[in-house]
């Protein structure tokens, strides 16, 4: 799958701006604040219907005093064009549109345009909360799994119906029985696939730890579930007294977790800065084998400044890893030094665009088809 153009009126810092990009590499080269992880971020969007850097905050995203924002895609996917188009007014709903029809769900467009972003943000799956792990699960089943986010959907639901009736002390049994139904029923669901998800990434994950970070270092991830001891029936009635004194539903799916270990020691506690972003790097490029696999599309690979606290060996690590077209297609790397972008173009064969960004203007710099023209 490629992204072959993106228009941009109103995202953050950049006014306007009609970008065409090349089916391989592309380079957005610039200083820090001057827009370069926007154009990510607006491509990120219409994957995910939501931005990577605001997240739910919608008004984040339009250009400050601009009535509305807006985002057009034009992708080709397995050998079909799509036309995907975002708009969002101040104090509306965003409104997204596949080939001119618009969404009645925006659930319905997850899995559409398989896409990993790598950004310093990542360094919240290492010192954040449980959410931020639980976050990555979701996304990447969700992506391949309608069912999975069927049950997400609906269980999140429930809980924040249950949630709401212990807020307001309700004693009612069978109200509790008709929501509680729902939650045990994709709980298990949930659990299930998870377990199954953990156990097929692990391994895909240590493998690119280990492509660059080398074999000296040893890497695994568990899966944290209060599943794994009791049912969700059996949690719910367990813990009813005591979550009627809390004010919310305390066990559950919905706080499962990934455990992250160096050795035997966890990565949050003893990893360095650089041990640290190797396995969030890690983590994203099983992400993007995981997705390849389970959408029969090749996503999107967007990678945000990501050489910065690496060591030089694993720098060259990444470029050899990313460098390799049989298994990404299209990438998209910024960075405020030029030197790592030469690099992988000059190890990558094919097209490749580079582009300056400075205060939202967007500038293309060079092409290989200016450089084959000019021989």
């Amino acid at each position: 799958m490629t992204l072959e153009q993106l228009s941009i009126l109103n995202y953050k810092n950049i006014a306007e701006a009609q970008l065409r990009f090349s089916p391989k590499v592309n380079c957005l080269i610039g200083n820090n604040g001057m827009g370069k992880t926007n154009v990510l971020d607006a491509i990120y969007y219409l994957s995910y219907c939501r931005s990577y850097t605001s997240g739910n905050d919608h008004s984040a995203a339009i250009t400050h005093e601009a009535p509305l924002m807006m985002l057009q895609g034009h992708y080709t996917r397995r050998g079909n064009t799509e036309d995907i188009a975002l708009s969002l007014q101040r104090g509306k709903r965003k409104m997204m549109k596949r080939n001119g029809k618009e969404y009645k769900r925006l659930s319905q467009h997850i899995g559409l345009l398989p896409l990993v972003m790598i950004s310093p943000l990542d360094w919240d799956l290492i010192r954040g909360g449980g959410d931020e792990r639980r976050r990555l699960i979701d996304q990447i089943i969700s992506q391949g799994n309608k069912q999975y986010l069927d049950a997400l959907i609906r269980y999140n639901k429930a809980l924040e119906q249950r949630n709401s009736m212990i807020r307001h002390d309700y004693r009612d049994a069978l109200l509790y029985e008709s929501v509680e139904q729902v939650m045990e029923t994709t709980a298990t669901y949930i659990h299930e696939q998870r377990k199954q998800w953990i156990e097929e990434f692990a391994p895909i994950f240590m493998r690119y730890y280990n492509a660059i970070a080398g074999d000296q270092e040893q890497v695994r991830l568990g899966y944290k579930s209060h599943l794994s001891e009791m049912t969700m029936r059996q949690l719910l009635n367990a813990n009813r007294d005591r979550d009627m004194l809390l004010g919310y539903t305390s066990r559950g799916v919905h706080r499962d977790d990934i455990e992250l270990w160096l050795g035997s020691h966890s990565m949050r506690k003893t990893g360095s800065q650089g041990q640290c972003k190797t396995y969030t790097i890690a983590l994203r490029l099983a992400q993007f084998e995981f997705l390849k696999k389970y959408t029969s599309t090749t996503p999107i690979l967007l990678l945000d400044d990501i050489f910065d606290k690496l060591d030089e060996a694993r720098v060259v690590s990444i470029i050899n890893v990313v460098s390799n077209s049989q298994d990404f297609g299209q990438i998209f790397i910024t960075d405020t030094n030029r030197t790592h972008l030469d690099e992988i173009i000059a190890m990558m064969s094919g097209d490749y665009v580079m582009m300056a960004v400075e205060n939202g203007d967007i500038t293309t710099i060079a092409s290989h088809q200016e450089e084959t023209q000019g021989q």
